[in-house]
């Protein structure tokens, strides 16, 4: 298989006639910007456009423009491509949860709602933890029911597992992710890196008989690329932190709370 950073863009969409389509675009050593695509105006939104030159190569090659930027958090793997992106398309909106989201210009807060292009409806959702400013973005196309939406969760949920509490407890996870999984369970999820291999390890190691960890192990096996091709409803069948009261979950909890 291609090593990562050789992986092309390719479009995750239920059906080629789909008028919202998410374009993974592999940037640095195994994180991911995407290209929100509305088809019916042909314009973009880029997430977390780290690299800012092949976001827009993508744009390009898939005839779309891009008109915003929307940001997950501050963290300089994830913001710092904005002003590279502010300089390039001087007019397009850039959305982040705080000040600290390097060249933000629309500060978003929980359950705030903007468009993308024409039908693409994306609503924000606060996640602190990761970082206090961790912004969750659920979008949908009212117009196409062939895509069940999706959710840009930056490093608050990744495949098979979480990000690391870098300015929060593991009480704001927890309800971070229990936020994330009212999502329906349809939902697809675009998460911000590529650490599947390694989370599925360690899911392994805690329910080394779960029908899901099987499930993900074959998804692991098979794709280099994992994004977009699992759903909230399968995080909840296989990721340890949305188990938590799974029995081989509370069992493995209980031997290291009395070591």
């Amino acid at each position: 298989m291609l090593p990562f950073r050789h992986i092309l863009a390719r479009t995750f969409a239920s059906s080629a006639r789909a008028h919202m389509k998410v374009i993974p675009v592999p940037v640095r050593q195994d994180n991911y910007a995407y290209l929100l695509v509305d088809d019916a105006s042909k314009t973009a939104a880029a997430v977390d456009p780290w690299d800012v030159d092949k976001v827009s190569a993508a744009a390009e090659h898939h005839g779309v423009s891009v008109v915003a930027a929307i940001t997950t958090h501050h963290h300089h793997d994830h913001s710092g491509g904005n002003p590279a992106f502010a300089g390039q398309y001087p007019n397009a909106p850039i959305y982040g949860g705080s000040e600290k989201v390097q060249a933000v210009t629309k500060i978003v807060k929980d359950k705030d709602e903007f468009k993308i292009g024409e039908n693409i409806n994306v609503r924000c959702l606060a996640t602190p933890c990761h970082t206090q400013d961790s912004i969750c973005y659920y979008v949908t196309d009212p117009t196409d029911t062939s895509h069940p939406g999706g959710v840009f969760t930056g490093d608050t949920l990744f495949i098979g597992g979480c990000g690391r509490f870098f300015e929060g407890t593991a009480d704001e996870m927890n309800k971070s992710l229990k936020y994330i999984g009212s999502l329906p369970d349809k939902t697809i999820v675009y998460n911000g890196h590529e650490y599947t291999a390694s989370n599925l390890a360690f899911g392994k190691f805690i329910e080394p008989n779960s029908a899901g960890i099987a499930r993900l192990s074959q998804i692991v096996e098979k794709n280099d690329v994992t994004t977009g091709k699992t759903t909230i409803g399968d995080e909840k069948e296989w990721n340890v932190f949305m188990r938590l009261d799974a029995t081989a979950v509370r069992q493995v909890d209980l031997m290291f709370s009395s070591s």
